[in-house]
């Protein structure tokens, strides 16, 4: 408001540190309003995370394609970074070899967001857990405390919103050190050499498998000792973007071999005349370059059976892991029925919601929701108005599938959603390249894709300048 000191504006309360509570609290600070963020790890730890730091990355440490032309995830990365966010400036800063895929050292990156939040003059960070509802004096409350929200709070928020609660479980891959990978059987190289740079043409691992090797595994996946689960966990269904490998053994013998474990793109030096039946992939995890995770192997199976089963794949033999894998339950709300187009909560719209709690997945899924709250937040607290971003960009897609693009969510089937050109308006592809020629195929895909993707940046120009007023 003309005159106003930042003294004169009352604070906004974000509650968790992850992902989107720290792009949340950015987006806050530089538009000039106060922000306590309230997390609770240095006080109360999580069975998922290992450190205090915000935006720490729990699972894999990829931020998955980052072709903003071809790839729905590629396009949220650039519309983030055209909206200022700090974990995409973070990640580019801290960015690892990973083909054309952005992948990140995870503690470079939490340490950097979290010295750039705790520095900035107009954040404080409270360490405390927030067991129930934020008190009414809080008038404007972002609570973005993830799929390991405490127990206490979810049911504050369950009571309050009449909804039963709605779960499912995800995985954690296995993280192995790099010296201990035995590079006579594996060798570095992108799927069909992709990327720009030697670096990302090299940015994976690769353990091939001949057809024996290979159902001795799929036979021991399926028969090893996994997780049980509580009473009340065994009903929870998978998130299907992030199943468990053994999940997707046991759903077919060919599954893998069509998945991370697919045969295509790769060639052994080792053996060049000879095609793998199949091949296992690992990503840089750190900048280092000591340790590496397995792409796509995130599991529930237990701690003695990963080390076993693991061994198998043929380079690996005497791997030594830094983190074996892990599974933890996720909640996330109705949100379909619960919020608002401004992510508030309509039984209460003082509360706004944001991150993987409202039904999306994945870490940029999650950090983009965190910068609509934060953005939505301080326009209301500046007195301006904002409109979501329009349904054709990839922030705007993601607002209308958690706030009403599932048309029976009223009947409890509302489940997490990564970005993808599923959700946004669709146009017609194009018959003909600019020289006459016929399109067909995958190609005329990838010409619709790059359509919906330029059509998507300039939208989002448009839609940029309403902010304008509420960014410092």
């Amino acid at each position: 408001m003309p005159g106003m000191t930042h003294s004169d504006i009352k604070p906004v309360h974000v509650i968790g540190g992850g992902m989107a509570g720290s792009e949340a609290a950015w987006q806050l600070a530089r538009a000039g309003v106060p922000v306590i963020l309230h997390e609770m790890r240095g006080v109360k730890e999580t069975e998922a995370h290992k450190t205090d730091g915000l935006a720490e990355l729990v699972c894999s440490n990829s931020f998955r394609s980052d072709d903003h032309q071809t790839n729905a995830v590629g396009l949220l990365h650039e519309e983030m970074r055209r909206c200022n966010s700090i974990i995409m400036a973070e990640g580019d800063n801290h960015r690892l070899p990973a083909g054309g895929a952005l992948a990140v050292d995870r503690d470079r990156f939490s340490e950097a967001v979290t010295r750039r939040l705790t520095d900035h003059p107009l954040v404080t960070i409270e360490r405390e857990e927030i067991p129930a509802l934020p008190p009414e004096d809080w008038d404007s409350v972002i609570i973005a405390t993830g799929p390991l929200t405490s127990e206490s709070l979810s049911e504050a928020i369950l009571k309050e919103t009449g909804e039963g609660e709605l779960a499912f479980f995800d995985a954690i891959a296995p993280v192995l050190y790099r010296d201990s990978i035995n590079m006579e059987k594996a060798w570095f190289q992108s799927r069909y050499d992709k990327g720009e740079t030697e670096a990302d043409r090299t940015a994976y691992l690769n353990c091939p498998m001949d057809e024996e090797q290979y159902n001795a595994f799929i036979d021991a996946l399926i028969a090893g000792d996994k997780t049980e689960f509580k009473e009340w966990e065994e009903n929870t269904p998978y998130f299907e973007g992030c199943l468990p490998i053994e999940v997707m053994a046991e759903r077919g013998r060919e599954t893998l071999r069509h998945g991370p474990m697919k045969p295509v793109g790769l060639t052994n030096p080792h053996q060049p005349d000879i095609k793998p039946h199949a091949i296992v992939q690992l990503r840089q995890d750190n900048s280092l370059g000591t340790l590496f995770n397995l792409v796509g192997f995130q599991t529930k199976l237990k701690y003695g059976a990963q080390g076993d089963i693991f061994r198998m794949i043929p380079g690996l033999e005497e791997a030594r892991f830094a983190r074996l894998g892990g599974i933890h339950r996720n909640t996330f709300l109705n949100s379909p029925k619960l919020l608002d187009k401004q992510l508030r909560l309509k039984s209460q719209p003082r509360l706004r919601f944001a991150g993987q709690l409202i039904g999306v997945e994945g870490y940029i899924e999650s950090a983009s929701m965190g910068l609509l709250a934060g953005r939505f937040a301080a326009a209301e607290r500046l007195g301006h108005s904002i409109s979501p971003p329009p349904e054709t960009t990839a922030l705007g897609a993601l607002i209308e599938h958690v706030t009403g693009g599932h048309l029976d969510a009223g009947k409890g089937s509302f489940q997490p959603m990564n970005v993808n050109f599923g959700l946004f308006p669709q146009m017609q592809a194009p018959s003909r390249d600019e020289d006459g020629n016929r399109i067909r195929g995958k190609a005329k895909s990838v010409a619709k894709k790059k359509l919906m993707s330029a059509r998507a940046l300039d939208d989002l120009a448009n839609w940029l300048p309403e902010n304008t007023a509420i960014v410092a």
